[in-house]
């Protein structure tokens, strides 16, 4: 059965990777996007998010845009760093053709999910603004969204951006703790397993390698990436699978090790962004967490390269 979701997304050079191999899943079905702030500013990833919709055909699919800070704190560092000033390797894309829609992305959410009871998967891939603003809007759709299964955390592992705290948590702490401590179910993809799934060279030539307007697109904006982590993490031009990590556990969970627990979120100070497993249940008595602990890396790996490369 066809999973439905709206995919969240800051992009974005791995969101890039991400959203189009979902668009080429055919166990998905991509009913919306809606962009955030974090990997560039916020008028910068909406468009993108436009052209990676129409980049293949599907631009038939909606667009909204979305928070361009987070809901409590002032606006902290992008990761224009990582992704160059333009969320594409500082590549300078052509303008999309269509228009983004004429509604919030927090507002999107809620219309969507209150249309499909039951059936919407939420796979939001940068910070969890749009998601907490949307359970602000309308808190009842935690009972009517199937699943939350996003790309962020780092429950027993260190941070990225902190020495404890994984980026997409740490630009808005308070958001990613309303998500969390909200009564439905979801799925944490974090650096507990994304750190696990290693992009190597082999792979990333054979994508790069392929005649699709996807690997085409790649092929420009992967450099900048790549140079990011071989200075930061002397990798050799490997990267960590980060969020094409989540579209693969919506594919296929099965490929992915669970442990679940609480999640409890550092939202101030040194330790601000820091996701605390609370396994024993010490201190919070909400819904368990699905923490992605441990994957078949391989499969996964192969998953991604097989649809990015048909």
């Amino acid at each position: 059965m066809t999973k439905k979701i709206i995919f969240d997304t800051d992009p974005g050079v791995d969101d890039t990777m991400a959203l189009t191999f979902a668009l080429r899943s055919p166990e998905l079905e991509v009913v919306g996007v809606t962009s955030v702030f974090g990997n560039a500013a916020g008028p910068v990833t909406a468009q993108n998010a436009l052209r990676l919709v129409e980049l293949e055909g599907n631009g038939h699919i909606p667009v909204a845009r979305g928070a361009d800070q987070a809901i409590v704190l002032p606006a902290l560092e992008l990761g224009t760093e990582v992704h160059g000033e333009d969320g594409m390797g500082n590549t300078d894309p052509a303008p999309p053709k269509g228009k983004l829609a004429d509604v919030h992305a927090a507002q999107f959410i809620v219309d969507t999910v209150l249309a499909n009871p039951g059936e919407i998967t939420l796979v939001p891939v940068g910070p969890l603004t749009n998601i907490a603003l949307a359970l602000r809007l309308e808190p009842k759709i935690a009972e009517l969204v199937d699943e939350v299964i996003l790309m962020g955390g780092a429950a027993y592992v260190p941070g990225n951006i902190t020495p404890l705290a994984e980026a997409n948590i740490y630009h808005d702490p308070h958001a990613a703790q309303m998500v969390f401590s909200a009564d439905w179910k979801v799925t944490m993809v974090g650096l507990d397993v994304t750190h696990q799934i290693v992009m190597d060279n082999a792979r990333f030539d054979k994508i790069l390698a392929a005649d699709n307007p996807a690997a085409n697109l790649l092929r420009k904006i992967v450099p900048c990436y790549r140079n990011f982590f071989d200075q930061v993490y002397g990798i050799g031009g490997a990267v960590y699978t980060h969020d094409p990590s989540a579209v693969a556990y919506a594919i296929d969970p099965g490929l992915f090790e669970v442990r679940q627990a609480p999640i409890v979120l550092e939202t101030e100070g040194r330790c601000m962004g820091k996701t605390i497993a609370d396994e024993e249940h010490r201190w919070v008595d909400y819904r368990s967490t699905n923490i992605c602990v441990g994957a078949q890396a391989e499969a996964v790996l192969d998953l991604i390269v097989g649809r990015l490369t048909k």
